[in-house]
């Protein structure tokens, strides 16, 4: 006898759902976006939809998707956990860019770039400068919250935004 089973969820368990599924997809390089599909070479699905600022900056986006999921630890910078700072220091080094290890360090490298201006590879900074992500277009960032949750990618209006540092 085949059984049936009925599931209810509530928008916000939905749209936590759809966010794992997201990060997921982001971190296996596919890229989704609002616009229908078409065709298109292969290398157009490993990029985000927005242009980086240079290829530097894209190869750092690549390498923090790729961390997707690693568990958060304070003070780690990686290859097996990360805090904030450690995760866009990581990316920033793999792509050949050394910068300060801390979020305080960070804040003072590269050139400011307005809420307005970002293209992925920029570093964002929330919570009056504490907290330390890397923009991938959308109006999303990848990064490494809490000890809660790993390495997830978040829409930018999840978190209270202060400033924006291209640093490739």
């Amino acid at each position: 006898m085949a059984r049936t089973v009925s599931m209810s969820t509530s928008p916000r368990a939905t749209r936590r759902l759809q966010r794992g599924a997201f990060a997921l997809l982001a971190g296996a390089g596919i890229v989704l976006t609002p616009a229908v599909a078409q065709a298109a070479p292969a290398q157009a699905a490993t990029t985000t939809t927005a242009a980086a600022s240079s290829a530097t900056a894209q190869n750092a986006v690549n390498i923090a998707l790729a961390q997707v999921g690693k568990p958060y630890s304070y003070g780690a910078a990686g290859p097996d956990a990360f805090d904030c700072s450690g995760l866009t220091s990581f990316a920033y080094k793999a792509a050949g860019v050394d910068l300060p290890r801390t979020t305080g360090g960070q804040r003072g490298a590269g050139t400011p770039v307005s809420r307005s201006a970002l293209q992925p590879g920029d570093l964002v900074f929330c919570y009056g400068g504490g907290h330390a992500s890397i923009y991938i277009g959308n109006n999303q960032v990848v990064h490494a919250a809490t000890a809660s949750k790993p390495v997830n990618v978040i829409n930018m209006d999840y978190m209270p935004y202060y400033a924006a540092r291209r640093v490739a």
